[in-house]
């Protein structure tokens, strides 16, 4: 099954560009890397990557090759797949979360282990745009994300909720309304980085604002407390599972209705054919409930 473990590297390098990272997501050294990329192209009978000092960039050849390496690969996973009778789950599935899903899919990953003895389960935390491109890279069978405005042929989206944006501020803040707080008030503002932070500064633009930026932060809760101490005001979305509405340090503002329904949409994302579909499918559907039950109220 060498050919077989030459694929899977040559996968890894595909996604990395360089032979140095993909030996260390494949756990190999670089120079079997490069050996066993260089015995694929013989076996294959074509050169498939541009080398130029540490790149290596897939050709035309290997761009064309790409496609039907991946499902060669995917194929001969869902054959390693254990036959269980259809109410058992049974087998491997690495699954990614964004921060704000951890908890709950924790709790329901840990409950289907204990139904199902010969499920594992790994779950591992990260931002979407990371999450997404493991998804993509077949590093992850599946993730739990921020939707994203392209959608890769390669990739399933099964969207699960919605958080609406809203504005956050201390009782305290001054301003009347959504415009003078976020005008009138230090700005706390998320990650412009990642999709949520594009999002809001997609709907500041549309608000007619100007704020003044006072910090940038990839972590929702550490904003949210920030709000608390009245440092300033942010504007979020209104997470799944929060107790902000009814928290005596923070009020919560609705955006004007004059800008319609603003939401972020979080989903479940992963390869469009793999060996586990199944258990991802089990997952997601186990989850689906108890994002709802979580859902916080006006």
């Amino acid at each position: 099954m060498s050919s077989l473990r030459f694929m899977r590297t040559f996968l890894a390098v595909a996604h990395h560009g360089t032979f140095s990272e993909a030996a260390e997501q494949v756990a190999l050294t670089q120079a079997a890397v490069s050996f066993q990329m260089r015995a694929l192209e013989a076996e294959l009978g074509r050169e498939l990557f541009d080398r130029s000092g540490r790149l290596a960039i897939l050709n035309a050849a290997g761009r064309e090759l790409l496609p039907e390496i991946k499902q060669l690969v995917d194929f001969y996973d869902r054959l390693r797949v254990p036959r269980n009778p259809a109410d058992e789950l049974a087998g491997a599935v690495s699954v990614g979360a964004i921060v704000s899903c951890m908890g709950t899919l924790s709790k329901v990953v840990t409950r289907m282990k204990r139904e199902h003895p010969g499920l594992d389960v790994r779950v591992f935390s990260g931002k979407a745009s990371e999450l997404a491109g493991k998804v993509e890279a077949s590093e992850l069978d599946a993730a739990f994300v921020v939707e994203a405005g392209r959608k890769m042929a390669s990739t399933r989206w099964t969207p699960l909720y919605e958080e609406p944006l809203v504005v956050l501020s201390h009782p305290s803040a001054t301003g009347s309304g959504v415009r003078e707080l976020l005008m009138q008030n230090p700005f706390l503002r998320f990650d412009r980085t990642q999709r949520t932070g594009l999002q809001i500064d997609r709907v500041l633009r549309r608000l007619g604002v100007t704020v003044d930026d006072f910090l940038e932060l990839n972590a929702i809760e550490t904003l949210v407390e920030l709000v608390r101490q009245e440092t300033g005001v942010t504007l979020l979305p209104l997470l799944n599972g929060s107790h902000w509405l009814n928290a005596p340090d923070l009020r919560v503002w609705r955006l004007p209705a004059d800008l319609d329904a603003v939401a972020r949409t979080i989903g479940m994302l992963e390869r469009r054919e793999h060996a586990r579909q199944h258990i991802t499918a089990a997952i997601c559907e186990a989850c689906l409930p108890v994002f709802r039950a979580r859902q916080p109220s006006a």
